[in-house]
């Protein structure tokens, strides 16, 4: 399942049928659900499902996506990037770990593991639209202070990726396997 090429033509009942599958995944994973359910909770035909997504793949990567967008748009608007670094990078946190320990979240990254084996790509999308889209968000910023002469750092990729899994430190393997709730 490769991201998809084409662009999506989105309608009226796009976000119905994303919202829809959105509840499906979540409660019967990749592989149980099916586009007959999706079409149900989304209360538009099966067809209409077909004509935004011709396989389940695709569906299931814009769901993701879909999400991974929402959560960054909205620490985009939360968050002053002028604002002194240290405020940023903790409000930026927060919002990173607040999606990350939320149930949606936590439920996408397990099926993605779960079904890795069977579904590879499932794994990429996911990459692709999370992490990867996160360490590409961070790597800009980090550029942007150090040109503002507020940090010094020999290399913005790996300062993105320390920054990230500083934020996952201790806690995100007690969530993850249901030690501790979110």
């Amino acid at each position: 399942m490769d991201a998809p090429a084409q662009t999506i033509v989105k309608g009226r009942k796009f976000d119905q049928v994303l919202d829809g599958a959105r509840a499906v995944f979540l409660e019967h994973g990749f592989a149980n659900a099916n586009m007959d359910e999706v079409a149900r909770r989304a209360q538009v035909s099966k067809a209409t499902v077909y004509s935004y997504f011709p396989d389940k793949n695709r569906l299931f990567f814009e769901v993701i996506k879909n999400e991974c967008l929402k959560q960054a748009d909205t620490a985009v608007q939360v968050i002053d990037q002028n604002a002194p670094v240290e405020h940023v990078l903790r409000q930026a946190g927060h919002q990173m770990i607040s999606f990350m320990s939320s149930e949606f979240s936590q439920r996408i990254f397990r099926i993605c593991v779960a079904e890795a084996d069977r579904f590879p790509d499932l794994g990429r999308a996911y990459y692709e639209t999370g992490p990867s889209m996160g360490r590409e968000k961070f790597t800009e910023y980090f550029k942007k202070v150090c040109d503002r002469g507020e940090l010094n750092i020999d290399d913005f990729e790996i300062a993105a990726d320390q920054f990230m899994e500083l934020c996952k430190a201790h806690w995100w393997h007690k969530v993850l396997f249901g030690l501790i709730s979110a």
